[in-house]
């Protein structure tokens, strides 16, 4: 089985293309850091989701933005290159680009560049509210004994 998850950030907007059968392929690459301090490496996946689901949340996926993956992972080869693939299965969007790091964003009021931007789509602010539970009301979290 090949399961592969991974947290990054996205390094250019998503795009959707259709197949000559008229089926979504919404792509877009993602940058992963593994290792850290002087060795640390980025690695440049290329994502794909696939129909209706990347139709969706297509346009969610926008530059500098954290994103999760789940998806099977893969290889290509272009012009003698190897590239890292990933044909993804689920997606978590983990927040946007902070502290005035709008790189490439418009306002109401304008686009950088000559090229036209689009603009971000209104995300909820607020997570739903919780029920209120007790440690003893779920049963799975006991301390009584041992495992």
């Amino acid at each position: 089985m090949n399961c592969f998850n991974a947290i990054g950030r996205i390094g250019r907007d998503a795009q959707t293309r259709y197949t000559q059968g008229g089926k979504a392929v919404t792509g877009w690459s993602l940058a992963v850091d593994r290792g850290f301090g002087e060795n640390k490496q980025t690695v440049w996946i290329d994502c794909t989701i696939w129909g209706e689901r990347g139709e969706k949340v297509g346009p969610l996926i926008l530059k500098g933005d954290r994103l999760g993956v789940t998806g099977e992972l893969g290889t290509r080869e272009h012009d003698g290159k190897t590239y890292v693939t990933l044909d993804v299965r689920d997606v978590t969007l983990l927040g946007e680009k902070r502290d005035g790091q709008q790189q490439g964003r418009t306002s109401s009021t304008g686009t950088r560049g000559g090229a036209p931007q689009r603009q971000r789509p209104q995300r909820a602010t607020d997570p739903a509210p919780m029920d209120d539970f007790a440690d003893d009301d779920i049963p799975f979290l006991t301390n009584r004994g041992s495992w």
